[in-house]
């Protein structure tokens, strides 16, 4: 049996490999003549993606040396230094203590990207106040409610001998919570949601939302620009918190047409029931997990030199479910690309083939998006198809909207 190791490095060379091909194919579509965005925007676009894989890079060895770091001597340094022996109490403070540790050895990588990379670009706009900001109501949302999941968790592990399967359905449950709430009570602690102003386009969108049969509770701008000058849009939470958000920079740059076919879009995944079907999905997944995890062996822990507390279990499952997660993507990834192109025809559907195709590359031109990517990481990674594929699907002449773009044509 393979050790936990050398899973762990067969994983991680997979995806440094993945990130290297993902570079040089970057490096030399940069050189061909420009598709779907602007010829400037193409080469920033471009440059952005070659600089944030080269971080990818180090961040994927950093990992590997944080694991062996971690299973050769933290997680024991870590075990030896907590005294308490009540089983509940040790394993919430050893988990937090992982948690807190590991987010400080990538805070590094985190301020580099936000302070230097993405203002370089100028995607962030950030200040230090926000982001301290941002920082500490995101640690306090974990210390209580994170630290009481810890605690649930191993209440249920001493409790029931098939601990994973409840486990699972303790997780589950809490993931389909904090998915109804997430709108309207947790997302609110970091942006301001303003209801819509503009009666023209909230009427448009409501008549777009009672066709399809969603009920909302509001059409919604988020103040994303005083962090960020990308453009998004989703439909959040479940049940009767349904809501439209809008970013402001999403309102600011699309006109009216090609929002509604941006919102057609998303409307399009509730119409053909993929949020459900998202779900259950990653209900499986994590079920698969849990089912994994609840039935290691022993001789792994002597393999890894640590003890098989309960808290040991913990961390083994957010150690490696990233590996488990990386195995299922292509699979998951596949079936997320066939909804996109549904939902591409039904947002086409509400408004029109032009006024999503319009959108799409206006989301890559002002996202600095590089349209092209290496079949290998689209395999791996991709929950989206790559974006000249998509505008063919729309029956966009790709060669004939790339000159547009190069001369600034009329709409």
């Amino acid at each position: 049996m393979l050790t936990i190791s050398v899973v762990y490095t067969l994983y991680v060379l997979v995806k440094f490999y993945a990130t290297v091909m993902e570079i040089g194919f970057v490096v030399k579509a940069k050189k061909t003549k420009p598709v779907v965005l602007t010829p400037a925007n193409f080469l920033k676009a471009a440059n952005y993606k070659i600089d944030t894989s080269k971080m990818e890079l180090v961040t994927i060895l950093y990992d590997l040396l944080l694991f062996f770091w971690w299973i050769g001597y933290g997680l024991n340094m870590l075990d030896a230094s907590i005294s308490t022996q009540n089983e509940i109490i040790r394993s919430v403070i050893f988990v937090d203590l992982f948690i807190v540790i590991n987010y400080f050895f990538s805070l590094p990588f985190d301020l580099y990207k936000t302070f230097s990379l993405d203002k370089q670009y100028g995607f962030s706009k950030i200040d230090v106040k926000t982001y301290l900001k941002d920082t500490v109501k995101s640690s306090l949302l974990f210390m209580i409610f994170g630290s009481a999941i810890i605690a649930l968790i191993s209440w249920i592990m001493l409790s029931f001998s098939s601990w994973w399967l409840w486990g699972f359905g303790a997780v589950f449950i809490i993931i389909l919570f904090v998915n109804m709430i997430y709108p309207t009570l947790i997302a609110p602690i970091f942006n301001k949601f303003t209801p819509l102003d503009n009666d023209d386009l909230r009427n448009s969108i409501e008549e777009l939302l009672q066709k399809a049969g969603l009920k909302s509770s509001g059409v919604f701008s988020l103040d994303a620009s005083k962090r960020d000058s990308r453009l998004n849009a989703y439909f959040g939470g479940l049940g009767k918190s349904k809501r439209v958000v809008l970013f402001d920079t999403l309102i600011e740059k699309l006109d009216k047409h090609e929002l509604l076919a941006v919102l057609g879009h998303e409307l399009g995944h509730f119409k053909h029931k993929d949020i459900i079907k998202n779900i259950l999905t990653s209900g499986l997944m994590l079920f698969i997990m849990f089912a994994i995890f609840g039935n290691i062996p022993q001789d792994i822990f002597l393999q890894l030199g640590i003890s098989n507390g309960i808290y040991m279990n913990i961390i083994l499952f957010l150690m490696l479910s990233p590996v488990l997660s990386f195995l299922f993507m292509p699979f998951f990834g596949m079936i997320s690309r066939k909804n996109e192109y549904a939902a591409d025809e039904y947002g086409s559907e509400c408004e029109s083939k032009e006024a999503l195709s319009s959108a799409l590359m206006k989301l890559a031109d002002e996202n600095k998006s590089f349209p092209l990517s290496h079949p290998l990481s689209i395999f791996l990674y991709f929950t989206h198809p790559p974006l000249v594929q998509r505008l063919q699907k729309l029956g966009v002449d790709i060669e004939a909207s790339s000159e547009c773009m190069e001369e600034s044509c009329p709409a």
